[in-house]
């Protein structure tokens, strides 16, 4: 890619061609408007119809599928061009290129908050063919069918050897309150048969401390953490059926903020 000060170096040449002929001036103008333009398309990413092509086809395969259809997520499209882009100008089509980072890296540097991810790439002439070839393969087929994703970014450019494509996906992570994460747990607890007690404050200080059970009397700590609250990990509802208590008390403590991968952090007080 070319940056602002290279392409007006390119201006520089065009003048200095245009020299001592009428159209210098409108040559230099045109010259500094195209930079400036070409500047601002690195700023503000505009998808093309390709793009919008293959989310349209995505959306479509999920509805048929009876999966909610993916939000478009501006920092995976801003990440999955710049990889589209790197992948155009080596002619290699690669997950992770040389001096590149890997994709948690790439979606975390463009702003995302995620608790899950998987890339789908792939080079055609046309998005709809790269769209068959997809369906076509069962671990691409899987991306695109994931019940677990929620968001996707789409890059699509024009190369020698055909259509660069890359859809990235994730599963958006929320900055629930501690409240919603408690409560949410809570439900899929008492659909186990527990019942979920007030005992919120004891619950928070064990999450925090990650010690002891800080005033239940007797019973069991399970702590875990998850990225998704509508489901219970398999490893934890082996713990919690293994556990003779019925009583539980649900905590839930502050983990890091800003970009990058997310979990919410839970304590379980059995009593």
């Amino acid at each position: 890619m070319k940056t602002f000060a290279s392409r007006l170096a390119a201006c520089g040449d065009a003048r200095t061609a245009a020299k001592n002929s009428a159209g210098v001036l409108a040559a230099a103008i045109l010259c500094l408007v195209s930079a400036a333009v070409g500047e601002a398309q690195t700023q503000t990413l505009q998808r093309n119809d390709s793009e919008r092509e293959l989310f349209e086809l995505l959306n479509h395969e999920r509805i048929a599928n009876h999966l909610p259809e993916l939000k478009w997520d501006d920092a995976l499209f801003k990440a999955a061009r710049k990889h589209a882009l790197l992948m155009l100008d080596l002619n290699t089509l690669e997950h992770q290129l040389p001096g590149e980072p890997g994709l948690e890296e790439r979606i975390t540097a463009a702003g995302a908050r995620f608790s899950y991810l998987a890339e789908n790439i792939a080079i055609g002439k046309h998005a709809e063919t790269i769209h068959s070839a997809w369906m076509h393969s069962p671990g691409h087929r899987a991306n695109i069918l994931n019940p677990r994703i929620t968001a996707v970014g789409i890059a699509v450019v024009n190369g020698l050897a055909g259509l660069f494509a890359v859809q990235d996906f994730s599963r958006a992570f929320m900055d629930e309150s501690l409240e919603r994460q408690e409560k949410e747990v809570a439900a899929l607890l008492a659909t186990k048969g527990l019942h979920v007690t007030q005992a919120t404050a004891d619950a928070r200080r064990s999450c925090e401390a990650n010690i002891g059970n800080l005033g239940v009397t007797s019973g069991t700590v399970i702590r875990f953490e998850t990225g998704d609250l509508s489901t219970l990990d398999p490893e934890v509802e082996k713990k919690i059926a293994a556990e003779p208590h019925r009583n539980v008390a649900v905590g839930a403590c502050h983990t890091r903020e800003g970009a990058g991968f997310g979990r919410y952090k839970i304590a379980l007080l059995f009593f």
